[in-house]
Formats: C-alpha cells, sequence, structure tokens
C-alpha cells in the first residue's frame, strides 16, 4: 500500500491500524527552533477523543501522543518529528460475526478486491481512527504556523445536522467548544440532543455539516498547474473517510449563474486589491488571492452508528481557535439550497432563495466540503 504521505515540503505520513498496538504519523520538513512539546500537541487530540459524549464513539481510548523524536529541550530540530499514540480499547472480539462480511459505507469490500486480504477488526487501516495521527501531525503544523503566521485564526463548528439548521442569527463562536456538537448556538443544543437521541433509539445514523473558517492566510499560497490551492485542500479533505465532495467559493451553485454575476471584481487601493465579493473563494487562478482569506468547509458525517462493530467511527473533533461573530458564509445559508448527490444529507434543505445580486454581496471566502470529519 503506497499514499500514505500528504504534502511536499512540510509532509508527515501516517502509519498504523485501528486494533493494532499503536498508531502515529512521522512529520517531515519542520524547521527547527519551535516551541513543541506533547501537552501542545494533547489540546488537539482532547477534541476529537472519542468517548466524550453519548453522541460519539463509546471506544475509550486516552489518545496520549508521544513524540519519540525530533524534538530537545522543547524545540524542533528540523530532522523527523515521530508521533505515536497507543490504541487500549480495541474491543477486537466485537467484530467477529463481520470477519465474513462486508459492511456497507465501509472499505470492506473494497480491500478484499484490491488487496485479496483485509483486517476486519474495525476496518483496519480504512478506519476513521486513522484520523487521529492526521490530528496529531496537524497539532505539530498548528505549532509552526503560531510561529510563523501569528495572525491566523481557524475556526470550526456544526451548522447542520440531517434536517438541522444553525441559525445564523445566533451564532455565538464563544459557544462552539461547550457543546458535543461544536455548535456555536448554544439555544439550539438541547433541540439537536432531543434529534440525535429520537435517530439513537431508531437505531441510525444521520448526516451532518460542518463549517471551517480560515483568516489572516498570506495571499500568494498555491502553484500554477498541477500544485493549486485548492486542488491541495481538495485531496486533502476527500482523503478523509466518506467525503463525497469539495467546493471552493461558489461551487456547484457557479453552473447557475452568468458570468457577470460570478465575477469577483477587484478594485485597487492604498492597501493593495480589494474585491467586491468572493464567488471564487478567495483564490484567483486557483491561487489564495488575498490576505485574511476566509474559507469555509462544509461536511457530511454519521454521527451516530449503534452497532458496536462501529465504534471506531471519527467523533468529528476539529482544531479550532476563537472567532467573533457570525462568520459572512452563514449569512446566506439558511437559504442555501440542498444539491441532491452532493453530500447525501437527509433532507432536501431549505427553499432556495435570494438575488444574483445577494449572492455576490453575501457569499463569504467559502471552501466547502460534504463529508465526514
Amino acid at each position: 500500500m503506497s499514499f500514505n504521505t500528504f504534502g511536499r515540503v512540510f509532509t508527515f505520513t501516517t502509519w498504523g491500524e485501528s486494533h493494532g498496538p499503536a498508531l502515529g504519523a512521522t512529520v517531515d520538513g519542520c524547521p527547527p527552533g519551535v516551541t513543541l512539546d506533547e501537552d501542545w500537541i494533547q489540546q488537539f487530540l482532547d477534541r476529537r477523543r472519542p468517548g466524550t459524549s453519548k453522541f460519539t464513539t463509546q471506544r475509550q481510548e486516552p489518545d496520549r501522543v508521544r513524540i519519540l523524536s525530533g524534538t530537545f529541550e522543547g524545540k524542533t530540530t528540523g530532522t523527523p518529528i515521530q508521533l505515536m499514540i497507543e490504541n487500549t480499547d480495541q474491543r477486537s472480539k466485537d467484530y467477529g460475526d463481520i470477519a465474513a462480511a462486508f459492511r456497507p459505507g465501509h472499505a470492506d469490500i473494497a480491500y478484499h478486491l484490491k488487496y485479496g486480504i483485509r483486517d476486519y477488526r474495525g476496518g483496519g487501516r480504512s478506519s476513521a481512527r486513522e484520523t487521529a495521527a492526521r490530528v496529531a501531525a496537524g497539532g505539530v503544523a498548528q505549532a509552526v504556523l503560531r510561529d510563523l503566521v501569528p495572525g491566523l485564526k481557524i475556526t470550526g463548528y456544526m451548522v447542520q445536522m440531517g434536517k438541522l439548521h444553525l441559525d445564523p442569527a445566533n451564532f455565538d463562536a464563544t459557544e462552539i467548544g461547550n457543546n458535543p456538537f461544536f455548535l456555536p448556538d448554544a439555544s439550539a443544543v438541547p433541540e439537536w440532543e432531543d434529534y440525535l437521541n429520537n435517530i439513537r433509539k431508531a437505531q441510525d445514523s444521520v448526516g451532518a455539516a460542518i463549517e471551517v473558517l480560515i483568516q489572516g492566510c498570506p495571499p500568494g499560497l498555491g502553484a500554477p498547474v498541477y500544485a493549486k490551492l485548492d486542488t491541495d485542500l481538495a485531496a486533502a479533505m476527500m482523503s478523509i473517510n466518506a467525503v463525497k465532495g469539495v467546493e471552493i467559493g461558489e461551487g456547484m451553485a457557479a453552473a447557475a449563474l452568468t458570468g457577470t454575476a460570478n465575477a469577483d471584481e477587484i478594485r485597487m487601493g492604498n492597501e493593495g486589491p480589494r474585491f467586491l465579493s468572493n464567488h471564487a473563494g478567495g483564490d484567483s487562478g486557483r491561487h489564495l488571492d488575498r490576505a485574511g482569506h476566509c474559507g469555509a468547509i462544509r461536511g457530511q458525517a454519521d454521527e451516530f452508528d449503534p452497532d458496536p462493530a462501529s465504534h471506531d467511527q471519527p467523533e468529528g473533533r476539529r482544531d479550532r481557535t476563537d472567532h467573533q461573530g457570525p462568520p459572512r458564509s452563514l449569512r446566506r445559508h439558511s437559504r442555501r439550497p440542498h444539491r441532491r448527490g452532493h453530500g447525501g444529507l437527509c433532507d432536501s434543505g431549505p427553499p432556495a432563495g435570494g438575488s444574483g445580486a445577494d449572492r455576490r454581496s453575501a457569499r463569504p471566502d467559502r471552501l466547502i466540503s460534504n463529508g465526514i470529519f
């Protein structure tokens, strides 16, 4: 099996299986002198750690990360950083009944057909537990960005679960970490809990959508042809289990717009170019075209699966930083129509609405993804 590495200059390679003794990541290309210790990385792993609420997998893993190489006296040395997370609650016996069966929505059949062998204990390498290694590697990346781009802000939250949608008028970033849904609206949490509890009682699961805002990103990221910024972002999102689509800017909605309605007009000012709209999602010519880029990732996920043989599913945790005020990406969210076949959410969404002028003025720098997170 190849292609376990992501990145070019700063790279990480994940390794390990869901029911093996451990999993982890090897980070290469990290500059020397970055302040880094296990506690820094652990804060991100704790956000995705399983068993933190009844709405996530009940697998009890402490997910304590160990740094085996690449640091000295709390600083990175510029050499490869080896990260390891031990598995302690595999419960492989729960998977005995599916050793000769293929689970829908999992990679069982694909591994069987491609390799002729598969690890049925939680999916092995295809388990979403692999995302723990990504989060650990992301913690290293966050340390680098903290030092190199101190103005960068990344904020993530849920905006939809099944038929329920976040009300943009109630957006409160301070509430994101105070509930199991990472929902920026405390008043909506009871309704969302009741809704998901009913799904659980019916022994079913439901899709969800998240957005991640990226602000303060320097312009010029990306390369002209095969390393476009949105190309790499889409590849990263599509590699996460069950992601089914990625949109940049208007995305598929651009098919319904005229060239005039979809154009992002530019005005030059004392501080550089100023864009009157952002249908392109912050990347002109597929490069990041402005400082202060604000992107939104939108994703679908199974929040709960009552089958004990599926307790390795991901928890939907995302690294976050504080974001004040409702992002512009939410101002039209309640009117944004669901597109069939795009994300498989359980209803057709709210009715479409808004004129081309509305879209020009209200659409933000958007980076949208439908899939599990």
